[in-house]
C-alpha cells in the first residue's frame, strides 16, 4: 500500500507554538512536520467523533 500523497503547504505559526512543536516532536522521535501531520489528524478525528 502506497502511503498517501503529501503537498508542501507555507503556513505562519505563533513562536511559542512552533517552539512547543519542536520539542514534542523531538520527545516523540518524529519530524516537526511528522508532528503537525498527527496533531491535525487527532485534532479532526476528535472534531468528526464529536459531529456523531
Amino acid at each position: 500500500m502506497n502511503k498517501p500523497y503529501k503537498k508542501k503547504v507555507s503556513v505562519s505559526l505563533d513562536e511559542d507554538i512552533i517552539t512547543e512543536i519542536k520539542e514534542l516532536a523531538e520527545n516523540d522521535d518524529r519530524s516537526f512536520s511528522q508532528y503537525i501531520n498527527l496533531v491535525l489528524k487527532e485534532h479532526l478525528a476528535k472534531i468528526n467523533n464529536e459531529d456523531d
